[in-house]
């Protein structure tokens, strides 16, 4: 036997939200209107999170909203709350609507426990949406996977870069980051 499911849009996630359903302090993100209960934050990932809340917007200055473990609205499903988004400024701070894959510029998870779910599920998801550029920096290897040009469910383009290379978003060819000033 097969237990029916609901699948839940990401406006009555919202509205679910707002009416106090969900504990303040729950880690819960809407992925193809699944509710679902994010790992707990380790010390390397939240101090991977901190470097980069640290250094991106020193370096990119006012050229971009860098948007820290917020959500995104991918589509009418999924609205996952990823640890770093580099969003296209607006003068309302995104106070009006949660952000949309044309807004984003550069999307960046960190993983150590959900790196697996990370490229099996948030990476074609994330294609499957049109995110332009998404980083995924694993924690167990100490690299940075980078997936760009999105078609269909997949990326096109995807290399991995080791602690000791560089890399620069295509939003900002001019930003080059040293993965040891992410990794540490």
């Amino acid at each position: 036997m097969q237990l029916a499911t609901h699948k839940f849009t990401a406006d009555q996630y919202q509205k679910m939200g707002e009416a106090g359903i969900f504990h303040p302090e729950a880690r819960l993100e809407l992925i193809q209107g699944d509710i679902l209960v994010m790992s707990p934050i380790g010390l390397k990932h939240a101090a991977t999170v901190n470097r980069l809340a640290n250094l991106l917007p020193r370096l990119v200055g006012d050229r971009t909203i860098v948007s820290i473990q917020n959500s995104i609205r991918l589509n009418d499903y999924s609205e996952p709350q990823p640890d770093v988004v580099l969003l296209q400024p607006r003068a309302d701070f995104y106070e009006s609507q949660i952000p949309q894959p044309d807004n984003v510029l550069l999307l960046i998870e960190i993983a150590d426990s959900s790196l697996r779910y990370d490229r099996r599920v948030k990476a074609p998801l994330y294609a499957e949406n049109n995110i332009q550029e998404f980083w995924l920096i694993n924690l167990l290897d100490q690299t940075l996977e980078c997936y760009r040009q999105p078609q269909a469910e997949a990326y096109t383009d995807q290399q991995t870069l080791n602690r000791d290379q560089a890399i620069a978003p295509l939003a900002f060819p001019d930003l080059t980051l040293n993965l040891t000033q992410i990794l540490g």
